[in-house]
């Protein structure tokens, strides 16, 4: 996988002009490397792949990344770094421009002289996008994990707990079932909070005649889920009934349309007019999906400026929304695949509007 991996991106070496990459992402030197340890550096050339990492990685890192060369450094990093670049002849190195800090860069300016740093942007993040086999089984269970997550919740949801009770019992249930962690901040936001789309659980208690948006995912070897249901704390009103199932037109008429060779741009726009003639088009003022893998954001995106053509084994989020101030919030969310004849829905939780 690494090799093929290395393979794709030397071939983008002569289209940016350079004979070396840095690797700094964790995300991307994961992708390239197989190494999960929590630091390290991957230089890239056309010939050869290092990974630099510290005494406390350096066995974990020959286990992990075999096409390789793992090179430990001690106190002075640098050395190590300028010892690889010079004997790989390196002269045009480039790096992340989007990770690198103006700091970095100037450390990289003073050890590497006479190496012109060459600013490059998604070389990584492009083959990242589309996922082969096994990445979308890590998604595919990280999600399992998440509609398990969703089903057990549905029995502890009650007016008086608070949103945070309700956060931490999902991560609890999600990690008991497997997962390695959660991929974001899990968002639970009851009520007016609801009207909040990052609306990250507080000590809220929540009150019978809310909704509820609930946005979570599990990590499973790397990889996230990413799910969001709202649900009624007793009956839903006429007002919260209504929201609800203009969102979940727009939703479903997004899944509808998925194809390849579509933008993420077509495919917001029909959600958004489906929202915008039930009149809150100005509740609904973010994009409609992203890309999902070991990044919970990562291409491709789906959105009003999103001009990018979608491919098949392309992973996003499909999740509209309306946001009314003082009043409630609504989303709901799958994730899927994107296929050659339609998509494979990755999130198995029931939407209709479940009232508790």
């Amino acid at each position: 996988m690494s090799k093929n991996r290395l393979t794709s991106i030397r071939r983008k070496f002569s289209d940016t002009g350079i004979n070396g990459f840095l690797v700094v992402s964790p995300e991307n030197r994961r992708y390239i490397s197989g190494f999960t340890g929590s630091a390290g550096i991957a230089v890239i050339t056309k010939d050869d792949a290092c990974l630099v990492t510290d005494f406390r990685y350096t066995d974990q890192a020959n286990n992990e990344s075999p096409e390789f060369c793992i090179v430990e450094h001690g106190v002075n990093f640098a050395d190590v770094l300028r010892d690889i670049v010079e004997s790989s002849g390196i002269d045009r190195l480039g790096f992340e421009k989007d990770v690198i800090t103006y700091k970095q860069y100037e450390t990289l300016s003073s050890i590497l002289t006479g190496v012109e740093l060459i600013p490059t942007e998604g070389l990584i993040e492009t083959l990242r996008a589309v996922k082969d086999a096994h990445e979308i089984e890590m998604i595919h269970r990280a999600e399992n994990i998440g509609d398990a997550a969703f089903s057990h919740i549905l029995n502890i949801i009650k007016p008086g707990i608070t949103e945070m009770d309700i956060a931490l019992e999902i991560e609890w249930f999600m990690r008991k079932k497997g997962a390695e962690g959660i991929g974001f901040d899990i968002i639970v936001a009851s009520g007016e909070r609801g009207a909040m789309p990052h609306g990250v659980a507080s000590r809220k208690k929540l009150v019978k005649g809310e909704l509820v948006v609930l946005d979570f995912g599990a990590v499973y070897r790397g990889y996230k889920g990413d799910m969001t249901r709202t649900v009624s704390l007793g009956k839903a009103s006429p007002k919260q009934r209504r929201i609800y199932d203009i969102v979940l037109k727009a939703q479903e008429a997004a899944l509808e349309g998925i194809a390849p060779g579509k933008t993420g741009q077509e495919i917001d726009a029909i959600a958004r007019k489906i929202i915008e003639d039930a009149g809150y088009g100005k509740c609904f003022g973010h994009g409609l999906g992203h890309g999902v893998g070991l990044a919970i954001h990562e291409e491709p995106r789906l959105s009003v400026s999103a001009t990018g053509k979608l491919i098949p084994d392309m992973v996003v989020t499909i999740e509209p929304g309306i946001y009314i101030s003082g009043f409630a919030g609504v989303r709901i969310e799958d994730l899927v695949v994107i296929g050659e004849d339609g998509i494979t829905n990755l999130t198995g939780s029931p939407k209709n509007l479940i009232e508790l």
